[in-house]
């Protein structure tokens, strides 16, 4: 007798390839549970110019399932899941490197393999008129909000091939 192909359980992790936009590579653990946001709280980070994390508070570390020195000193790209179009983080870089705030809902990659979603706004930080890092403040988006971000990425994956 034969059995059709099941779907893993939503707390199953799978591991699947990933390359990242500065070349790197890694094997992703991957599962579907979602983190809860945490209630009331901020999620806020630093990064350098080239996008290494200097500064990331309790809630940050919280969520991520990494401490604060696994955080410090990583790429923020360790957070980036691969549900996530690479349009959206293309987007990000050019509208920071240009000066200007950029805005939007991300799904993060926690270090367990379970994810969690953002309202993300990201700034660059200016030292004597200077661009000398970017800082972004996550707050808690709307099941409404993550629902239509998930079907626009979904479309815009598939123009892409895949993440």
């Amino acid at each position: 007798m034969s059995f059709p192909p099941q779907s893993p359980a939503p707390d199953a992790t799978q591991e699947r390839p990933h390359n990242y936009h500065d070349g790197r590579s890694s094997t992703l653990k991957i599962s579907q549970r979602e983190r809860p946001y945490p209630e009331g709280r901020l999620i806020v980070s630093r990064t350098d110019l080239n996008g290494t994390i200097t500064h990331c508070n309790d809630a940050f570390v919280e969520i991520s399932g990494y401490t604060r020195d696994e955080l410090i000193g990583q790429p923020h790209c360790i957070l980036r899941h691969p549900d996530i179009p690479r349009a959206i983080y293309q987007d990000l870089w050019s509208t920071l490197q240009a000066g200007k705030k950029w805005h939007g809902y991300v799904k993060n990659l926690c270090k367990d393999g379970s994810h969690y979603w953002v309202y993300a706004t990201a700034v660059p930080n200016r030292r004597g008129g200077e661009v000398v890092g970017y800082s972004s403040v996550r707050r808690e988006p709307s099941r409404s909000k993550i629902a239509e971000a998930e079907a626009r990425y979904k479309q815009m994956l598939a123009t892409e091939g895949g993440a």
